[in-house]
């Protein structure tokens, strides 16, 4: 067979992946955003129509994030948004602990990606403000992005990008946004603070103590929420 043809033959497919790619990028974010809720059965009708896609491309980035751990495929009723287990959420904290403790810890000087963390931290402190406390969770999210992304390594950001999407699913259980958000606002500007002057291991004492008090919450909503 011609090699050519049969790259001509690919050329959809590669271009239809490209844009489920897309789409499931936006779906993630909507995720991370809390637009989405765990156990929420996602209307393709309506994503479809929203996006004007096709129902093939839908179905592909689906399939992209089922494999991402974020939604459920439930034969004969569709597709769910995921919900977490117990064992997800001190898995994920765990991964956070090596991957954002050690970046953290690393820093001996001022870092260069600074401002984002900067712009997290104001997102959050406008959320307060307004009393907008699932956005402060949102901004939160962003922080801890940041966070990471001062290691400089686009690897780390994915994988950061894809532990705080799933992390996301599991906050459904606290029923009290501004009791669960609002004191990590003040952990966050301490952070912040020690990364200014370049004293990475203080902020990193910091981030630690922080994810150890986010877990212990967590899990106890999942106590009270079942």
């Amino acid at each position: 067979m011609n090699a050519s043809l049969s790259l001509e033959a690919d050329r959809a497919l590669l271009g239809r992946t490209s844009t489920a790619e897309k789409v499931a990028e936006i779906l993630r974010t909507r995720i991370i955003e809390g637009a989405f809720q765990p156990g929420e059965r996602l209307a393709e009708d309506k994503i479809v129509k929203a996006l004007s896609i096709s129902r093939n491309t839908l179905r592909e980035a689906f399939r992209l994030l089922t494999h991402a751990r974020l939604l459920t495929h439930e034969m004969n009723r569709g597709v769910f948004v995921r919900s977490l287990t117990t064992d997800d959420v001190r898995d994920l904290y765990r991964v956070r602990r090596m991957i954002e403790c050690s970046v953290v810890s690393a820093i001996s000087t001022p870092p260069a990606g600074l401002a984002q963390v900067e712009a997290a931290v104001t997102e959050g402190e406008r959320a307060e403000r307004a009393g907008a406390w699932r956005e402060l969770g949102t901004a939160n999210m962003h922080f801890h992005q940041a966070l990471t992304a001062l290691a400089g390594s686009p690897r780390l950001d994915e994988m950061m990008q894809q532990i705080i999407a799933e992390l996301r699913l599991a906050f459904h259980v606290m029923n009290d946004p501004e009791r669960f958000h609002g004191p990590y606002l003040s952990r966050n500007q301490a952070i912040l603070a020690d990364l200014r002057t370049g004293d990475g291991p203080s902020a990193a004492d910091k981030l630690s103590d922080y994810l150890t008090v986010a877990e212990t919450q967590l899990l106890a909503g999942f106590a009270t929420f079942g």
